[in-house]
């Protein structure tokens, strides 16, 4: 008994003060090696969830929209006592879907990528609590939003709401763009929820036993064991890989007489897999597919899913073919969802895509009204929109010429608030302004030579050509959300002394710095334990080594220890009993 009290109170310790959990995980098989070492974030006892202590008046109420990665990483980084966060979302969890493919086929389950958002938001400094509902409409005038309750509380259907806030942040992410296809909704599976994951993996099972019944023919198996993954993205190439292992490594064993008949098919409109990769992994990707097996077919476009064939268009010659399958995967893109489209609308965004927001994550016109993560984009200011003020920001003297001196003063701000500079000056090798001036001008210049607004503009003209959208995904989203609550927690602080660059248009400076994106590289996992990887300064690396540095990277951004716990713990488990092949 006594064994039994020493052990319950080391639980209950460790499970209220998880900040003491630094751990480092080595693991060594085989002459690999991963290290995997992440710090713990300091998590806080929260009053009972049923009790709602009555705001302080002083308190700003911030609603935030949505639980996936922007959301999340804006919950768990905001400490500033003085707001009171209320959080809706129709899923009550936050999901790693970077490992989505490995649940598919039993790799990890479907619990470890979860973690219930309660926990990431009991924090003691902060009041926060979440409503499990939907939002259905935004109104910006009056600061509320409509939304209507996932649970049927009363009988009569599900209720609908409104919440004030004083500053919303929409984090909703987006949905699975089907580009208007016949029969994409109906007949195939999305891979961008925890349950399209687990749909997938019980379809695959009951394409195996059903194929292995008496009363099919040969060709009727055939078609049962095709799979087709539509996308050659990150997410169709590593659900391809993931399945293919699934087959080889475990379902050859428990049913051999079907093994012969699986077929795996990869359909890409381009002409190429991978195609935000270098070129360097891009052709070994498709190099180790087709050793493995796995049908890559590029330049074929769908254009029609029935129930049981998949009809594709060659993008070259325009040939319209026809094949049978038993199950298809749709991994090719995303889009708005609804009411973001209805919101974008009423603020007179209606003929984009997604929202735009500028450098500070503010939707275009709210100031009160943040936006990121898959459903919003950085509309980057141009600098020949404000080439007039920037160079009248930097003609102290008001001569109406500048020296490369004067410039030089102000070159810093101007590199913050527009990126592109910089981007510009890289991509021409060159290291200041003087050799883009030198270009211009086309002869020798020094900090005195002094250059009119004309020629200003020349030497700017081709810079915006380096604005590019930042790419939908957890990384961008994740920093964004890091990024937002750095600026809330110094909200009052900037107020009063802002830290931004200079306001070329208006007096003073922005009251936060602008947020950049800094990409910390990617990873292609490729099956058979060999993975790609993309890291900053154009280093590639591809093979075994890679998989445990895509383990260990996996394995540390974890939202906690329980998943990481979990997660580690089912790549073990893997290892030694191999996947999981029940329906459940």
């Amino acid at each position: 008994m006594q064994r039994v009290t020493v052990i319950e109170r080391f639980s209950k310790t460790f499970r209220d003060n998880p900040s003491l959990s630094k751990l480092l995980i080595v693991f060594t098989v085989s002459g690999g090696g991963l290290v995997a070492y992440s710090e713990a974030a300091k998590s806080y006892e929260n009053p009972n969830a049923g009790e709602l202590v009555e705001a302080n008046n002083r308190k700003k109420k911030v609603v935030v929209l949505g639980t996936g990665w922007a959301g999340t990483s804006f919950l768990k980084n905001l400490k500033d006592p003085s707001y009171d966060v209320q959080v809706i979302s129709p899923r009550n969890y936050f999901a790693f879907t970077p490992l989505l493919p490995s649940v598919t086929c039993g790799t990890v389950e479907s619990r470890s990528v979860v973690e219930p958002i309660r926990n990431i938001i009991r924090k003691k400094h902060v009041d926060a609590y979440y409503w499990e509902a939907e939002c259905v409409k935004i109104d910006p005038e009056n600061k509320k939003v409509y939304c209507r309750s996932n649970l049927d509380t009363n009988g009569n259907g599900k209720e609908e709401f409104a919440v004030d806030y004083d500053y919303l942040v929409i984090s909703v992410g987006a949905r699975v763009n089907t580009f208007n296809i016949p029969g994409v909704e109906e007949n195939t599976f999305f891979l961008k929820e925890v349950e399209d994951a687990q749909k997938i993996r019980r379809t695959v099972i009951d394409c195996f036993e059903k194929a292995s019944l008496p009363t099919l023919s040969d060709e009727e198996r055939k078609r049962l064991l095709h799979f087709v993954i539509v996308g050659g993205g990150p997410t169709g190439v590593e659900f391809a890989a993931q399945l293919h292992d699934f087959v080889n490594e475990d379902i050859v064993r428990l049913y051999p007489k079907v093994k012969d008949l699986v077929k795996i098919t990869l359909l890409e409109a381009t002409d190429h897999i991978l195609n935000m990769f270098d070129k360097r992994i891009t052709a070994f990707a498709e190099e180790k597919f087709q050793r493995d097996g796995i049908d890559v077919k590029t330049g074929s476009m769908v254009v029609k899913v029935g129930d049981k064939e998949i009809s594709t268009k060659d993008v070259k010659r325009g040939d319209i073919t026809s094949m049978p399958y038993g199950m298809a995967v749709w991994s090719t893109g995303i889009g708005t969802r609804p009411v973001i489209m209805e919101f974008m609308k009423h603020i007179g965004q209606g003929n984009r895509r997604v929202l735009a927001t500028d450098e500070w994550l503010r939707v275009e016109g709210q100031d009160n009204v943040y936006a990121l993560g898959d459903c919003a984009t950085i509309n980057q200011r141009k600098v020949m929109e404000d080439i007039a003020a920037i160079f009248h920001k930097a003609d102290k003297d008001n001569s109406g010429t500048l020296t490369i001196k004067e410039f030089q003063e102000v070159l810093k701000d101007i590199c913050e608030r527009y990126p592109q500079v910089e981007l510009y000056l890289k991509s021409k090798k060159m290291s200041t302004l003087a050799d883009l001036l030198k270009e211009s001008k086309g002869d020798g210049v020094k900090e005195s030579v002094e250059v009119n607004i004309e020629e200003f503009k020349s030497a700017l003209s081709q810079v915006d050509s380096e604005m590019k959208n930042l790419p939908a995904t957890a990384q961008v989203a994740s920093q964004q959300g890091v990024y937002l609550a750095k600026c809330f927690n110094r909200m009052e602080e900037c107020e009063k002394n802002p830290e931004g660059p200079l306001r070329f248009r208006g007096e003073g400076r922005h009251r936060f710095h602008p947020f950049r994106y800094r990409h910390l590289g990617q990873f292609a996992p490729l099956g058979g334990e060999q993975t790609a990887a993309q890291l900053p300064g154009d280093w590639v690396s591809i093979g075994h080594s890679t998989q445990w540095l895509w383990y260990s990277v996996y394995a540390s951004k974890q939202v906690s220890w329980r998943t990481r716990a979990l997660v580690v713990s089912d790549w073990v488990r893997r290892y030694i009993f191999g996947r999981d092949s029940s329906q459940i």
